[in-house]
């Protein structure tokens, strides 16, 4: 009786979360992962609330993919590159002005060859000499793995009278899994090639394959796949970990001489 009174409540709560999985609805802003919101000349906006910040930026940064790739296995459906996310990250963060290194720069060295060849307009201004030097380099690493606990729990329930008479409950509980991101980030001086700093993040969360509800540590969309899938959400998890442990050691590094700010729109006259 003692072992039916720990597990009653437990099993009263699974209950009613299947009972709420029955309505389908859509809902704009809600959803996605810990990374959230966005960043420009209105500074961050709706950031995850656990994010780090910097009181002004320290230097440029340049984010790379990392040259091993990533360990997430094909089988799941996420983005390449978790560098996008980690993009809005710093950028939210302000520790860093980010400069571009992968399609934006593809797209004006482009510019480029189209002036060069006489397309644009004689008027336009020229893309040559106006790039800003990327000061840092930022690159992250990831490892995301998943392990089948269903099996084990299913051998539990079925050792305790209480439960293992629960129509379904033995086949529902086979579906557990953890789920773990571990994450790195690594920053390098690109004047004198040394790694100035670096830092680690890890999340986990536990998949009870209903439908895509997930319970972990960091629960709640930077980018498709990183906010609508089970496992996207645990990475996003990991790298805003990784990301704030960075922040204590970038605050410490003497700021370098920054580019112009971009230019912004004037506020509209009141009235």
């Amino acid at each position: 009786m003692k072992i039916a009174i720990l597990i009653r409540p437990g099993l009263l709560a699974l209950l009613l979360l299947l009972g709420a999985c029955g309505e389908q609805k859509t809902e704009l802003g809600q959803g996605g992962s810990v990374v959230t919101g966005s960043a420009g000349p209105q500074g961050a906006r709706d950031a995850a609330a656990a994010l780090q910040r910097c009181a002004a930026p320290v230097a440029t940064v340049a984010l790379a993919d990392n040259p091993q790739g990533y360990a997430m296995g094909a089988g799941y459906q996420l983005p390449a590159s978790p560098v996008p996310l980690v993009k809005l990250l710093m950028q939210q963060s302000g520790c860093f002005r980010v400069v571009d290194r992968g399609a934006g720069l593809r797209g004006t060295l482009r510019e480029g060859e189209l002036q060069d060849a006489g397309v644009l307009r004689p008027q336009a201004p020229s893309v040559r000499g106006q790039g800003y030097e990327a000061q840092y380099t930022l690159t992250p690493s990831l490892t995301f793995s998943e392990q089948d606990a269903g099996r084990g729990l299913g051998g539990v329930i079925a050792m305790i009278p209480v439960l293992r008479d629960v129509v379904g409950l033995a086949g529902l509980v086979e579906q557990v899994k953890f789920k773990e991101a571990q994450t790195a980030l690594l920053l390098t001086d690109n004047q004198t090639t040394e790694q100035v700093a670096a830092a680690t993040g890890a999340a986990r969360a536990t998949d009870l394959g209903l439908g895509g509800l997930v319970l972990g540590r960091l629960g709640g969309g930077a980018g498709a796949g990183w906010s609508n899938t089970n496992e996207g959400k645990v990475i996003a998890a990991a790298f805003l970990d990784a990301h704030n442990h960075l922040v204590t050691q970038v605050r410490a590094l003497q700021a370098r001489p920054l580019p112009p700010e971009p230019a912004r729109r004037a506020s509209a006259p009141a009235g």
